[in-house]
This record gives structure tokens, C-alpha cells and sequence, in this order.
């Protein structure tokens, strides 16, 4: 296989590699010379999570790198490593648990990721020397952590539904799926009413794109994700700082693609159903207006309150079509709320599930692959925020409370009760620079996600 970016299988020129914690750091000293713990003592270098530092050799040379590590087991205490070492290869010395390893190759690629497609970066990042017979796995999760990223850092004119369409099309041919597209006017004709209403002021056709993949006999999931594009708001128009990113609303279509993706690519014994209704939400002649009525697939009938509560809208169509082909389990994912941010901030997605157990599942999964996510209620008392005196359901309110709460009990109301399911709120988004952690896209919870569908399909 190819590796990866910031992987070599050449271990000719790889220097060796440190990893020490504070704990392991006073044994590992009496390991070394006189000269390398003046060198240290010099640097301040105390094995703090995070810190890296470089041996010098008696040539002049390198000797050895060094990395100062927290959890062995969180891919992120190794994301500073590729660049905060020299860009050539390093090997890592001394012995260390599967788990470790996968762990630290894991980080590795996660943390060599730059967005490149339009401004060279500054430097390539160091390489981690691998056996060219490595765990693909890892290698798999981080193609499916950059694919987020690329998604969501690609500026609209770039990654519009059309595009969206071009990108679900390519993996699917490349993994042997159907796909199946409805565009513009055929949405109404197929009784996809509510993402037409959204996506139908812009120059840009909505659409609707459906990827099915996998055997029959295996157990059936649908994943769902919201694809704005880009939200202008509509005509309830957003201020300019909270427009300014808005290409990042198809974070949620970003997240199902590539745990679809990962899925294929892994030959996961599921079945799986891949919806993505991808629109922009545009100012026009044609934007749906505050006070309309529309229809939606299940037939309930909303008023739009707020024409920036679009979100929700589209992915009523999209789940009411997910439960209609049967899933044992529906995942939906999707940046829904800015509520969702101020209860959580920015690092935690807020997950709601009308099921105990699969939010226990999703949540245990997310512990253990240092993936977080925090489960929110589903207060169903605070449906009265969604009343409205001439439909069925408003897709918005005058109250300000519970937003996060409120947006997903929007979207269970299209979620048959004895199908279970689940809905992740993401932020996508890393909004300065962390190591491991670069400015822009960002995949959250979806590789929770994938070892809790690979727990199932073991079962």
C-alpha cells in the first residue's frame, strides 16, 4: 500500500526516537551521558505532555529525538510530534504495546495533516518509520480524519452540492456501491419537499444523494449527514462574523461520507445507507420566506420561524427516508446548533439518542479511542417550544432556551419510536491552531462512531 503522508517504510537514514512521560523520564536519564543531561537540563526538557526536544550527537549530528507524552493511548498526545521534529525519518526506540503503537501512528498522521490544495505549507512533517505490513486500520482512520477536513476546509466554490455529488460518486465507484442522486425539481416529483424548500433560492441545485453498499444479509445502518454547503441564513441573513465560516455547515455530511467511507474501505460486515441532502441556503427571489408553510416527506406540515434553522429542515426529509428503508440503527450527524457550542464549547459534540444503550455504546467507544462526546437530553417537555398555532411543528421559536435540545427533538419527531437512533452535533472546527490540531476542519466523534459499528458488526 502507499503510506500515508509523514510515513516512510525506509528506515535508512531513520534516527531513533524517544517516547518518555514525567513518570518515565528520571529512569530514562540514567540512561544517558554526562553531555545529553546537560543538553536537557539546558532545554527545561521535563517529559510534559506535549514537549519535544532533540539530543545533539558528538558529530555535530542528531543523536536521538525525544517526545514528552500524556496518555499513551490518545492518538493527541503525539499529533505535535511531525512538526515539531525535524522533517526526516525517526524510528521509535525501546518497547511498546500494540495499542501504544497504533496510538502514536494514529496521531502521527493525524498531526501531519496540512490543507494544501491552494497555499503550499510551510514545511513537510517529519516521517514515522512503519513496517510497510502495518495496521491499514490506522492508516484507513486517518484517510477517513483528513477526508472531514479536506471536505470542510474546501471553500464553497469548490465543495457545492454538485461537488458533494462528484465526491460521493468517486467512492462509490472506487468501493463498489450504488448511488442514486435526485437534483432540483426532481426532488419535488420524489416527495422530498422540505430540502427543495431550502436549497431552491440557489443558483445551485439541491439535491439529494443516496449511496447503498453491502450485503443484504448483514445488518442494515443508515448515516445521515447535513450538507449546507453554505448558509447565508436565508433571509433571517446571518451578521457577517457569523457567516464567515459557514462553509464548514456541510461538517455533518463530511462525518457521514467518510464513516461511510471507512466502512467500505475496512469491508465492515454491515449494510449501509448512505444519505446526504445537500442544498445552499441562499438569498433570492426564491428563498423560502419566515411564516411559510411547507410541506415534508412524513407529511407534518412546519412553519419556518427562522429561516437559519435550515439545518433541521432538509434533515427531516432525509430521516423519515432513512427509517423508510428498514435500518436496525440510524446515525445522524450534523452542524446543527450554536447552542450545541455554548453548552459544550468547541471540542465536545453533543450527542442525543433515544435509545440508552446505544448512546452507552457510542459513548464508551469514544472513551476508549480518546474520541469525546457528551450525551444531551431529550427533554420532550420542551417540544412547546416548537408550537405552532397553524402547522403541525415550527422549525424555530421566540425562546432562546435549550437550542440544542430543542433542534434535536425537532428531528426526532421525524424518527419512528421503535427505530433506534442517534444524533451527533458537531462543531467540525478548530477555530486557532493546536498540535495535532490545525486551524479549520476537524473530525469529531467519528472515529467513536466507527469502533462502535465494528463492536456491532462483531456481534
Amino acid at each position: 500500500m502507499t503510506l500515508p503522508l509523514g510515513f516512510t517504510d525506509d528506515a535508512s537514514d531513520a534516527l531513533p526516537l524517544v517516547l518518555v512521560s514525567r513518570a518515565s523520564l528520571k529512569t530514562w536519564r540514567e540512561t544517558l551521558a554526562d553531555a545529553a543531561l546537560a543538553w536537557l537540563d539546558a532545554h527545561g526538557f521535563d517529559g510534559a505532555p506535549g514537549s519535544a526536544v532533540i539530543v545533539p550527537g558528538g558529530d555535530g549530528g542528531i543523536a536521538a529525538g525525544v517526545l514528552g507524552v500524556g496518555d499513551p493511548l490518545d492518538p493527541y498526545s503525539y499529533g505535535h510530534a511531525p512538526f515539531a521534529l525535524p522533517a526526516r525519518s525517526w524510528r521509535i526506540e525501546g518497547q511498546h504495546d500494540a495499542a501504544t503503537l497504533d496510538a502514536l501512528r494514529l496521531g502521527w498522521g493525524i498531526g501531519s495533516y496540512r490543507f494544501s490544495r491552494y497555499k503550499a505549507p510551510p514545511r513537510a512533517p517529519a516521517r514515522l518509520l512503519v513496517e510497510a505490513t502495518g495496521n491499514d486500520e490506522v492508516f484507513d482512520l486517518v484517510a477517513a480524519s483528513w477526508r472531514v477536513r479536506d471536505l470542510i476546509n474546501t471553500p464553497t466554490e469548490h465543495m457545492g452540492p454538485a461537488e458533494l455529488e462528484a465526491v460521493a460518486r468517486e467512492i462509490a465507484e472506487r468501493h463498489g456501491a450504488a448511488i442514486e442522486v435526485a437534483t432540483g425539481e426532481e426532488l419535488i416529483a420524489q416527495n422530498f419537499p422540505a430540502i427543495h424548500a431550502v436549497g431552491r433560492a440557489s443558483h445551485r441545485a439541491p439535491r439529494l444523494i443516496a449511496l447503498r453498499w453491502g450485503d443484504e444479509r448483514h445488518p442494515h445502518i443508515a448515516l445521515v449527514g447535513k450538507g449546507v454547503c453554505f448558509d447565508t441564513g436565508g433571509l433571517d441573513l446571518k451578521p457577517a462574523e457569523g457567516m464567515r465560516w459557514m462553509k464548514k455547515d456541510m461538517g455533518g455530511a463530511a462525518h457521514a461520507i467518510a464513516l461511510a467511507e471507512l466502512i467500505m474501505a475496512r469491508k465492515l460486515p454491515l449494510r449501509i445507507t448512505l444519505l446526504v441532502p445537500a442544498v445552499e441556503n441562499a438569498v433570492g427571489p426564491d428563498a423560502f420566506r419566515p411564516g411559510e408553510v411547507i410541506a415534508t416527506r412524513q407529511g407534518v406540515s412546519v412553519e419556518i420561524d427562522n429561516t437559519d434553522a435550515e439545518g433541521r429542515v432538509i434533515l427531516c426529509d432525509a430521516l423519515t427516508y432513512a427509517a423508510e428503508q428498514a435500518p436496525e440503527l440510524l446515525l445522524d450527524f450534523a452542524t446543527l446548533t450554536g447552542a450545541a457550542r455554548i453548552a459544550l464549547g468547541p471540542d465536545l459534540p453533543a450527542l442525543f439518542a433515544n435509545r440508552d444503550e446505544v448512546a452507552a455504546e457510542w459513548l464508551e467507544a469514544g472513551a476508549q479511542q480518546r474520541d469525546p462526546l457528551w450525551r444531551m437530553p431529550l427533554w420532550r417537555p420542551y417540544l412547546r417550544y416548537l408550537t405552532s398555532h397553524i402547522a403541525d411543528l415550527a422549525n424555530g421559536g421566540p425562546s432562546k432556551m435549550a437550542g440544542s435540545v430543542t433542534a434535536a427533538l425537532y428531528l426526532e419527531r421525524f424518527v419512528p419510536a421503535e427505530l433506534p437512533w442517534a444524533h451527533l452535533d458537531v462543531y467540525s472546527w478548530n477555530d486557532a491552531d493546536r498540535p495535532g490540531r490545525p486551524a479549520g476542519g476537524e473530525a469529531q466523534g467519528l472515529r467513536a462512531a466507527y469502533a462502535m459499528l465494528k463492536a456491532r458488526s462483531a456481534r
